[in-house]
């Protein structure tokens, strides 16, 4: 599995995310009360992107800025409609001070 060195811990405290790409594809890893989680930047319902939509890092869930599907950051699980798919999600570690996220085939 690849990992993505994505930043330093320190800029990502509580209540900030950052995009990163992957590839083929971008991945948006957030910051939620202290708990990192990292899913792929793709709403299920168009493949459009969704990590720039509005999020709650009280509640981790995002909004697709598109349609309004709402995903559940540490899952990708899809809350609401119209998605019904999860995006994936990948596994976030830190080394030192160092964030990575080891993408899931």
């Amino acid at each position: 599995m690849p990992e993505l060195d994505v930043a330093p811990l320190g800029e990502l405290p509580p209540g900030e995310m950052k995009l990163v790409d992957a590839g083929s594809f971008r991945v948006g890893v957030y910051n939620c009360d202290g708990a990192l989680y990292a899913i792929e930047d793709r709403c299920s319902h168009d493949d459009g992107p969704v990590a720039l939509g509005a999020w709650d890092d009280e509640n981790c869930t995002v909004i697709c800025p598109r349609h309004g599907a709402r995903f559940d950051i540490p899952t990708g699980q899809a809350m609401t409609m119209p998605a019904v798919h999860a995006t994936a999600s990948h596994e976030v570690r830190i080394e030192g001070e160092d964030v990575l996220v080891r993408i899931r085939d």
